[in-house]
């Protein structure tokens, strides 16, 4: 197995629709790849793979190793780019020494990592028994992972392909748990003399809710809420609030319609300026391209009920969002977060989507009840769904110190070992399968969970070199 070869199994897998909860097409590939080549696969009722590569001459004595990635992705775009990622195949370009997607998610989480296992599985490697797992709807709630039947694999080792950072060992994530909510507003006319007014705040980088989100970046929703705040001094009326996409992603779009008096609507566009040359200077370093503009709309919808508006608005400003809390075990591993990552506006139904993470199971439940107060003192309807487990680090594993050692062997230095603070499917596999010994790694990619999302060819030259070694090494 070769990088070249990495590389071109995941370009096939670009031209394949596989947003979270559609993964059809990729599984049907996987079951087809696995069928050209004689090799045993097996589907759950679920849609998770399995493909069995038998041991090499000489290594049937090796213990069985399982390589897993999950075949879905995030599906995020810049608004005004025309694309459907259910039809079209991902648009990338090669430049500079990344493999990039400008204005959708590329998919190298976690392509790669399917990549990386089909190059093994279709490679003459002398190796032990190998199986690749691939499981569904990783990115919107570990389905896969949490309908995993015991027997489906038997390997006791498993190596996770859903890691950022080459050169990093990873042997603890955090767990999360969704909250959402509801607020049905009541409408009211649309007031004489008013005009209907866009204000937008666009142009953030977003990106993962946590691996990013101790990078200072804008959320547009919170700031779109702090200017709505700041503006009810005036007698403006609230029709709608859009913004962001997924729980996993922080929001980099977000907008919200209103009507203004039209004797005011040039001193809300002058406030629209101030508050964008704010924005500027505030995330001048962390989120340079953020700004906010207001223009002329119209509607349809009847502007929201004066008193039901200032609940939504500040209710969703108090709404807590970014780090919580900092490890103090773990210098510089964020250990609890918030994101608010979507608010829409369906008719009279005000849609609410938060998430939150913790390496500490009490702390995420404290943070989710946190986040669950603030919007019940709005009036909001509230419900906790989609938790998930955590992964405690086992720095005596024996997969880590075999990992570790193969890279000193290759590179002359030690890798680094770390707990993230994003989730992984491990925790999952480790309360299905508690004897599993774990570890978790992959190449350099940035900007994962919105467009822009890249991967650097150098870190993936030398992730396959390690992880062709550590497989080939294996007893």
């Amino acid at each position: 197995m070769d990088s070249a070869s990495v590389l071109s199994f995941f370009k096939e897998i670009t031209k394949i629709p596989r947003e979270s909860g559609h993964e059809e097409p990729m599984t049907a590939y996987l079951q087809q790849f696995a069928a050209s080549r004689g090799l045993e696969c097996r589907t759950d009722k679920t849609g998770n793979v399995l493909i069995v590569k038998e041991a090499a001459p000489g290594k049937e004595n090796v213990p069985a190793l399982v390589l897993q990635a999950h075949q879905d992705m995030v599906c995020e775009k810049h608004a005004d780019f025309n694309f459907d990622f259910l039809t079209q195949a991902i648009p990338y370009e090669i430049e500079d020494g990344w493999m990039i997607s400008r204005h959708t998610t590329l998919g190298a989480d976690d392509g790669i990592g399917i990549a990386a296992c089909l190059a093994l599985l279709d490679s003459e490697v002398p190796m032990g028994k190998l199986e690749c797992l691939f499981t569904i709807s990783e990115e919107t709630g570990m389905d896969g992972a949490f309908a995993l039947e015991s027997g489906f694999f038997d390997g006791k080792t498993l190596i996770n392909l859903d890691s950022e950072d080459e050169g990093q060992l990873f042997v603890g994530c955090a767990g999360g748990i969704d909250t959402s909510a509801t607020f049905e507003c009541k409408r009211e006319a649309l007031r004489k003399g008013y005009k209907v007014l866009k204000i937008k705040v666009a142009g953030g980088i977003g990106g993962h809710s946590g691996d990013d989100i101790n990078k200072e970046r804008a959320n547009a929703l919170k700031q779109l809420l702090r200017f709505l705040y700041t503006e009810l001094q005036y007698d403006y009326q609230l029709i709608s609030i859009e913004g962001g996409n997924k729980p996993n992603a922080i929001c980099r779009e977000a907008e919200a319609l209103i009507a203004v008096p039209s004797d005011e609507v040039n001193e809300m566009v002058e406030d629209a300026k101030a508050f964008d040359e704010i924005l500027k200077a505030e995330f001048a370093a962390s989120d340079p391209g953020v700004h906010m503009d207001c223009t002329g709309a119209t509607s349809s919808l009847k502007p929201i009920e004066e008193g039901d508006a200032a609940d939504i608005i500040m209710t969703l400003l108090g709404v807590p969002h970014g780090v919580e809390k900092m490890s103090v075990e773990i210098p510089g591993l964020v250990e609890t977060s918030s994101n608010l990552a979507a608010v829409h506006t369906e008719d009279t139904v005000i849609k609410v989507v938060t998430s939150q993470r913790s390496s500490v199971v009490s702390e995420l439940h404290a943070l989710a009840e946190k986040v669950e107060a603030v919007l019940f003192l709005g009036s909001f309807d509230v419900e906790h769904h989609g938790e998930y487990p955590g992964w405690k680090p086992n720095l005596q594993s024996r997969i880590l110190e075999h990992c570790v050692a193969s890279y000193r062997k290759l590179f002359g230095k030690d890798p680094e070992v770390k707990a993230i603070h994003a989730g992984l499917e491990c925790g999952l596999f480790l309360e299905k399968f508690p004897d599993l010994d774990m570890i978790s790694f992959g190449p350099t990619l940035r900007g994962v969970h919105a467009p822009g999302e890249k991967l650097e060819l150098a870190s993936l030259d030398k992730f396959v070199a390690h992880l062709n070694d550590v497989v080939t090494t294996f007893s």
